[in-house]
């Protein structure tokens, strides 16, 4: 079965004449959609058109299975999909507006040494709705609280790696007919896929591209990163050119900080040389220790130093502040924690 969110309005419109129904019915069936209403609430809708979409479409394809709340106001979110995989998602309230990090996949392939995601391997894909349906369903849950303005694609899961529903996702999320957050508020971050890094834009994607890099070196990435085989350092910033070329849009340097490792002056000189004319910012992100991983994060005052180093050389830098830490905060934790307690139990 497909859930009701797979579909934009042209979809939804030709699926409500395919059953039998006048073409205002999308209209009626978006409303409830987008507030990701339960069957029940559809009160506007004939009970008879209800049971015949019941026996072929999920209203809610995720549902929560718990929670944690951090002290600094996140939420950490693990959903439960119809097939009883599990995945999470995270509510960052900011005072500049209210942000929602994303997964797109059921576990990663990508296979990077810090990262919890991956600690499984790669279950599966999740469809265009399902990566919706997380943003549907936090939106409706903090709409008390200014609800969702702002889409991070940096999950669980390589979101380029899923390109199709990636895609389809941003423009469902977009779209005027539906929760239609801007564009220019969407984020897509990737590990490094050069091909799908130029094919966004000519997908018409114009929001924030975010390459997580963490090292400026194939040698060094390669020891941290199982992409980094596969796709030089070189031919990333090359697609970040691109990229900000077919778009104007300036681009992210993620950066994870693991302390002894990229923070040094010799990694402030190679970040220099590799970003030499390319208009981006580097996000830098103290490491998030996780269960299976020895790697540990700088001091704060390495952190603010190495970042420091970085605006002298003429590098657009900033330490990112965490969130979310005292709540399973790295991407993967609070799944694989509940994994681990249900095989034990």
């Amino acid at each position: 079965m497909k859930a009701l969110c797979e579909f934009d309005m042209s979809e939804l419109t030709e699926l409500v004449k395919s059953l039998g129904q006048p073409p205002y019915r999308a209209k009626q069936l978006m409303k409830h959609i987008v507030a990701y209403d339960s069957y029940d609430e559809y009160t506007d809708i004939p009970k008879a058109f209800i049971s015949r979409l019941k026996e072929e479409f999920y209203d809610r394809p995720l549902v929560e299975k718990t929670r944690v709340v951090a002290s600094d106001g996140a939420v950490r979110y693990l959903f439960q999909a119809a097939d009883g995989d599990l995945l999470e998602s995270v509510f960052l309230p900011h005072s500049y507006g209210n942000s929602v990090c994303v997964s797109c996949q059921v576990g990663c392939a990508m296979g990077c040494v810090f990262c919890a995601s991956g600690h499984y391997g790669l279950k599966r894909d999740l469809s265009a709705g399902e990566i919706l349906a997380q943003v549907l369903y936090i939106a409706r849950d903090t709409r008390t609280a200014g609800g969702v303005n702002k889409i991070v694609m940096m999950g669980s899961g390589s979101p380029l790696a899923n390109y199709d529903n990636t895609i389809k996702f941003v423009r469902l999320v977009n779209s005027s007919d539906g929760i239609n957050i801007g564009m220019r508020s969407i984020s897509i971050s990737t590990c490094g896929i050069p091909k799908r890094m130029e094919d966004l834009a000519e997908d018409g994607f114009t929001g924030t591209l975010s390459l997580s890099l963490h090292a400026a070196t194939d040698e060094k990435r390669k020891q941290i990163m199982k992409i980094a085989s596969h796709h030089s350092v070189q031919s990333l910033v090359q697609a970040l050119r691109k990229f900000f070329d077919a778009t104007g849009r300036r681009v992210v340097i993620e950066y994870i900080l693991i302390g002894g490792f990229n923070d040094t002056a010799a990694d402030v000189e190679e970040l220099k040389k590799l970003l030499k004319g390319l208009c981006c910012h580097v996000n830098l992100i103290p490491l998030n220790p996780t269960e299976n991983c020895d790697l540990k994060p700088p001091t704060k005052k390495q952190a603010y130093s190495f970042c420091d180093k970085l605006n002298a050389a003429g590098v657009s830098a900033t330490v990112r502040r965490s969130m979310g830490s005292d709540a399973a905060g790295a991407c993967g934790q609070l799944k694989n924690r509940t994994v681990e307690a249900k095989r034990r139990g």
